[in-house]
């Protein structure tokens, strides 16, 4: 910032302009009023009240720690470290669309991420417009950006192939996630507990909702397979680490990058495994609905 060459009695961002003072940031000139006694306390108002976008995300993540799953919570965390570092000298009032829709555009190679990110900013403009510290939402005439659904089907010569490749670990991992056709962060959380001779019991992180998957002989293989890797002890979880801690998303996602690539395949997600489960459950007349835990067909 240039040091001042007149009106140095001012405080930062303080300029006086036609008989008025003003409050400048990011081009936006604030009248702060036309003695400056009434500027200098319209300015102290706004310094104090309009506390800054980066605070007013802080205390959105902490209410949203007992309102939301924690994946999600953790999603938004993600998408607000983002936002912080590009709004960081904003107030709440001072954010407009075009800051809004510049910003989406800059991170519109990831279009679902992007898209998480407008969410987090809607959601915490909608708090800022109730405490007053804004007027509108800036966020509400922001598009969306259109996202691509994935639509990746592994064939069964590629999941022999993978498997063939994979570690103990993971392939006891990808055939509990194939079998049962939950989402993989459920079958990370499969308990022993959980786990009866009729089927797997599962709540799903997601909907909440409570299903079970039956039992058949190949999950009931890939069961002991499971126990087995963990010799004389029985952890809390059963594809947990040697620790007796849940294994993380991450650490699973790398092992199977790194065997998708030994094995010569490419494009393989953990994702797709639950969409093989119900796209094969569909093509052998089960139903798939009901596997998936899905509230509709579609």
């Amino acid at each position: 910032m240039r040091k001042r060459t007149k009106d140095r009695h001012l405080p930062p961002c303080v300029y006086q302009k036609h008989g008025a003072y003003y409050l400048v940031k990011h081009n936006r000139w604030t009248n702060l009023g036309k003695n400056l006694p009434t500027a200098l306390a319209e300015y102290a108002r706004l310094m104090t009240a309009s506390s800054g976008l980066s605070e007013l995300i802080d205390e959105f993540l902490k209410d949203s720690r007992h309102t939301v799953k924690p994946n999600t919570l953790k999603q938004y965390k993600q998408a607000a470290r983002t936002i912080q570092a590009a709004f960081v000298e904003f107030a709440p009032d001072q954010v407009c669309p075009e800051h809004i829709w510049k910003f989406l555009q800059h991170h519109r190679s990831t279009p679902n991420m992007a898209n998480r990110m407008r969410s987090v900013l809607k959601m915490v403009f909608d708090r800022a417009v109730l405490a007053g510290q804004c007027a509108a939402n800036p966020v509400t005439s922001v598009p969306r950006f259109s996202e691509k659904k994935r639509d990746r089907y592994i064939t069964d010569d590629e999941y022999i192939q993978l498997i063939e490749a994979a570690s103990p670990t993971l392939r006891v991992i990808i055939n509990v996630a194939y079998l049962t056709g939950q989402r993989i962060g459920d079958v990370l959380k499969i308990k022993q507990s959980d786990i009866y001779p009729d089927g797997i019991t599962f709540i799903q992180e997601k909907t909440g909702k409570k299903l079970k998957v039956a039992m058949t002989p190949a999950l009931e293989e890939n069961i002991r397979a499971a126990r087995r890797l963990h010799g004389r002890i029985t952890p809390t979880y059963l594809l947990g680490q040697r620790n007796g801690r849940i294994r993380k998303y991450k650490g699973v996602r790398d092992l199977l990058q790194r065997y998708v690539d030994k094995a010569g395949l490419d494009d393989i997600h953990l994702h797709d495994f639950r969409a093989k489960a119900i796209t094969d459950a569909k093509k052998q007349g089960h139903d798939p609905q009901a596997l998936a835990g899905h509230s509709t067909e579609a």
